[in-house]
């Protein structure tokens, strides 16, 4: 949804059977809420329903329900999720706040298991982590065909530009024919006057002059048929230079494209199957351990309480308080598998290791999501190499018959060249015969007019190719301004789609030590003086190939009791200084992905490192960017903060 949706008024929030939560109904208003309370209340379940109903999966079904439900309502908008148990699996439907939760996940659902707050306590890929939201194949995908047009009108400009050389060289041949063709025009009627006076002279001449003037004019024509095959000849010898050229050219370009096995192919794709199946074997593993693990948690908090009666073999209590509270009072609880009475501390240790095991996996589900990408990437790669080498080979069968077809052409017009010489003797031969009997001088007058209208038409005919060609260019040079323009707009593209990267790293950098900065400033930590990341590059592998990578360098700055700045390890950041770190960090993924703008919602959860006061400050400090911040907290920690900030119990 958009953020402009979400309006200054109450957001109404229903549950049914969600984490360990039976029924429950309860309205935000908008800024801070506070969830007060001891453990095991159900502080974290309500997080997670606000959680499931913007489309989050981080949730589990209550595990004595068969079917449970969340509804989000803002003003006259409602938003619905509903959950089902079907055998071993609960399956979800109905219409989230967002169609996609990946950022919301990430920056603004805080949890304790939240991956941007565990990133900077097990020293991760922070760099990785705030860009894992960023469609970076999309991108070199972009890249790649903005890349191929723009090579395409950089050609097509180059070819612009050899044209424009070309035409002042057109354009003086045209002033020259044009010359040419007004005296040879000025010569044909001076001719023509001669002819003109000596028939006035001679009459009787008219047979002999018929004749000859029949001879000439079939003289003429087959000139002009002879110059116009030499042309088409020209013609076809051009195109099949350009054939070879582009031949040799597509040639060239086949060799560099670097040959690709059908065995790589298979191998990257059997590789990319594998790691699927793998992938999804451990996605099963992580759901089994999240619902074994919330099942285990409801338990032990005492929210199946008749379930805990029914182990006990006794009906449950009206008189001694909660069921969790008689359990806490003797540390002891009846094991939900056996029926038999353990520490509490054993199970809660048994309850950690699950959580360890499923972190595990989800580190190697990550891990397998890394190799499957740079494997696709390299796939991909390939799979666009091999297109172009089709493309190359198709265009080269085309050239092949093409050249074929001239070079047939080629053979036909020499014939025909060869049998209009033959002709052309015949009819010069006629006419000398004609010429020598006694009206000769006649005779040779229409034959220089001939002779003459022959050389005029020729001259016409160079002239309209000529000017045919100059227009022909002109038209392609007006299309030269809008390719320059085409083309800087791709540059301008490329520009920002090659930055885009790296911009939101420097911006994630900037936003982190900005905020940071102020945290720690209203946080007044003894000796830390400054925690700040620095963006660094460095050469590392990425499936088969190397590439450069960017990383993001967490760095602590101390000051001693002389006031001397040092720096320190990260790993001896306490605990306390690493959870503020980590929100820190999640926040300014939160506002260089602008998740603001999608995500009323913030919710924050397991702040018991922090002491109390500094509790205080950082709710007030997250307050100012999110609609709707709601935070758990123990009962002793909400005492120091703002009291006028609405104050919720979901027990």
């Amino acid at each position: 949804m958009n953020a402009e949706q979400t309006t200054e008024s109450k957001v109404h929030l229903s549950v049914e059977n969600i984490g360990g939560i039976d029924e429950l109904s309860t309205s935000f208003e908008p800024g801070v809420t506070l969830l007060a309370g001891r453990n095991a209340t159900n502080r974290t379940s309500l997080l997670r329903s606000i959680m499931a109903a913007h489309g989050s999966d981080d949730v589990a079904l209550k595990g004595d329900a068969e079917e449970g439900y969340v509804e989000l309502t803002f003003g006259d908008e409602s938003y619905t999720r509903t959950f089902e148990r079907q055998g071993n699996s609960v399956v979800t439907d109905g219409e989230p706040v967002l169609n996609d939760t990946e950022l919301a996940d990430l920056f603004a659902f805080l949890l304790e298991s939240n991956d941007a707050r565990r990133a900077v306590a097990n020293e991760d890929d922070l760099r990785d982590l705030i860009m894992r939201p960023v469609d970076v194949e999309s991108i070199n995908e972009e890249i790649n065909s903005l890349q191929q047009r723009k090579r395409e009108i950089s050609n097509e400009l180059s070819t612009l530009s050899n044209l424009s050389e070309k035409l002042p060289t057109l354009e003086r041949r045209r002033t020259k024919l044009q010359d040419q063709i007004r005296d040879k025009e000025t010569e044909l009627a001076e001719k023509e006057r001669e002819v003109e006076e000596y028939d006035a002279t001679i009459s009787e001449q008219q047979e002999a002059e018929s004749e000859l003037e029949s001879k000439l004019g079939d003289l003429r024509d087959k000139r002009r048929e002879t110059d116009d095959v030499d042309r088409r000849l020209q013609t076809e010898k051009q195109s099949l230079a350009a054939l070879k050229s582009e031949e040799e050219e597509l040639q060239g370009d086949a060799e560099e494209l670097p040959d690709v096995a059908g065995g790589q192919v298979s191998e990257i794709e059997s590789e990319i199957n594998r790691l699927r199946t793998r992938q999804q074997e451990v996605q099963s593993t992580i759901n089994e351990l999240q619902s074994v693990i919330q099942f285990n948690e409801e338990m032990l908090s005492g929210t199946s309480s008749d379930v805990v009666e029914a182990l006990r073999g006794s009906e449950p209590s009206e008189s001694g308080g909660s069921v969790t509270d008689q359990l806490l009072a003797d540390e002891q609880v009846v094991c939900w598998t056996c029926g038999s009475e353990v520490d509490q501390d054993d199970i809660e240790s048994t309850i950690d290791r699950l959580r360890s095991l499923r972190e595990e996996k989800l580190d190697e589900s990550r891990s397998f999501k890394e190799e499957l990408s740079a494997l696709q990437d390299e796939k991909s790669t390939y799979a666009q190499q091999q297109r172009e080498r089709d493309r190359i080979e198709r265009r080269l069968s085309d050239i092949e018959s093409e050249r074929e077809t001239r070079k047939e052409r080629i053979e036909e017009l020499r014939a025909r060249r060869s049998d209009l010489e033959s002709e052309i003797d015949s009819l010069e031969q006629t006419v000398d015969e004609l010429e020598s009997e006694e009206h000769g001088e006649l005779l040779d007058l229409h034959r220089e007019a001939n002779q003459i209208e022959y050389d005029l038409e020729r001259l016409r005919s160079d002239l309209e190719d000529v000017e045919d060609e100059i227009a022909s260019i002109e038209a392609k040079l007006d299309e030269r301004d809008a390719l320059e323009a085409t083309r800087e707009e791709i540059d301008e593209e490329l520009k920002e789609l090659r930055t885009r990267i790296e911009r939101l790293e420097s911006q994630a950098v900037e936003e982190f030590n900005t905020r940071m900065g102020e945290v720690l400033d209203a946080l007044e930590y003894d000796n830390l003086e400054r925690i700040w990341i620095e963006r660094t590059e460095q050469r590392v592998r990425e499936g088969r190939k190397k590439v450069t990578k960017s990383l993001f360098e967490l760095h602590v700055i101390r000051k001693n009791e002389e006031g001397v700045s040092y720096e320190d390890a990260v790993s001896h950041l306490s605990e306390s200084e690493r959870e503020v770190t980590g929100l820190v960090f999640a926040l300014a993924g939160y506002l260089i992905h602008d998740v603001y703008e999608t995500v009323p919602f913030m919710v924050l959860d397991s702040l018991e490192a922090i002491d109390a006061d500094r509790i205080s400050r950082l709710v007030d400090y997250f307050a100012d960017y999110a609609d709707y911040l709601v935070v758990a907290l123990l009962e002793e920690d909400a005492q120091t903060v703002d009291s006028s900030y609405p104050r919720y119990s979901p027990a």
